[in-house]
């Protein structure tokens, strides 16, 4: 029996209608929740990721503003911007497109962004109320990936979660949260021995390694839950045959484009996996609508009794 599909797009979707009716609620009470976006130069692959995080802010009725600074802009007039950022009381939300170019200290200028408007969830302090369980703002797709767990009513309490990849963006806060989740949780990396055998052992398996279809039938134990965070373009055609030889639909996508996009889950393994989220329209889109509610959140954390009740829900 195939893996159940769990539909990222579908509960994005109803993650952005509730942050609009809470954005709707704020905007009434006169506090509008705003977004501002930092892009240094000209990299089309972040471009092209800001456009979708500006345009998901007018669709959800965020205010949003876009700084956009020379690829020749030095660490202190970035942290200048960011200063002036976060002095700025109608601005509740800060992202820092990444990277910044090579001889700016990335660093530094992420450490400059107020916690309080930090909505990545990059910060020191935001990391260390996630590892103690305190109120504040979560990366985006680990939070994603718990939405999607949660509203697929995938059992997370002592189950055994295994999570392969250990960033500071994806694996460590996932492992964070899961095990406020009160699941048990192993993480992996290239040191791990084994890696087949331990990933047999998860009820749930997060891949988050950066690797084209990495994680093979063999990694999966029959009817586990399978989240796939990578994001690979695939170019080559002896790459290609290995993860999707005789699949029609993706062969004339890559007859045309000359790519196809895969996750670090090899396609097979939807043939034991009890459930698995596709690429793409899985864990993407849900980073995208946790950035909008990370930012309603902010305004709401920022703002305090402020805050008109019926947005407190």
């Amino acid at each position: 029996m195939p893996a159940a599909i769990l539909d990222g797009s579908k509960i994005a979707a109803e993650i952005r209608s509730e942050v609009a009716a809470e954005v709707k609620a704020l905007s009434a009470a006169g506090m509008r929740p705003g977004l501002a976006v930092v892009l240094v130069g000209n990299n089309p692959a972040s471009e092209i990721y800001v456009r979708g995080k500006v345009k998901s802010s007018g669709e959800v009725g965020l205010y949003s503003e876009q700084h956009t600074p020379s690829d020749r802009a030095t660490t202190q007039q970035l942290l200048d911007l960011i200063a002036d950022l976060n002095r700025r009381d109608e601005i509740d939300g800060i992202l820092v497109q990444l990277p910044l170019p090579p001889h700016v200290d990335s660093k530094k200028v992420l450490l400059a962004v107020d916690p309080a408007k930090d909505v990545d969830g990059f910060h020191p302090m935001n990391v260390g109320f996630l590892s103690t369980q305190r109120p504040g703002l979560v990366p985006c797709t680990p939070a994603g990936v718990m939405e999607m767990l949660e509203r697929s009513e995938i059992r997370i309490a002592g189950q055994e979660a295994v999570i392969v990849g250990r960033s500071d963006i994806v694996g460590k806060p996932m492992a964070m949260l899961l095990l406020n989740a009160n699941a048990t949780v192993t993480v992996c990396h290239s040191k791990t021995r084994d890696l087949p055998g331990v990933c047999r052992r998860a009820d749930i398996l997060v891949a988050a390694i950066g690797r084209a279809g990495m994680i093979t039938k063999d990694f999966v134990r029959p009817g586990a839950t399978v989240i796939d965070v990578g994001m690979n373009r695939v170019t080559d055609a002896q790459e290609f045959e290995r993860l999707f030889a005789g699949n029609s639909k993706r062969e004339e996508t890559f007859r045309n484009k000359g790519s196809v996009l895969v996750g670090d889950v090899h396609p097979q393994v939807a043939k034991v996996a009890g459930a698995i989220t596709p690429v793409p329209g899985g864990v993407g889109p849900l980073t995208i609508a946790m950035l909008m509610s990370n930012t309603v959140k902010a305004a709401k954390m920022r703002r305090g009794t402020r805050v008109p009740e019926l947005a407190r829900t």
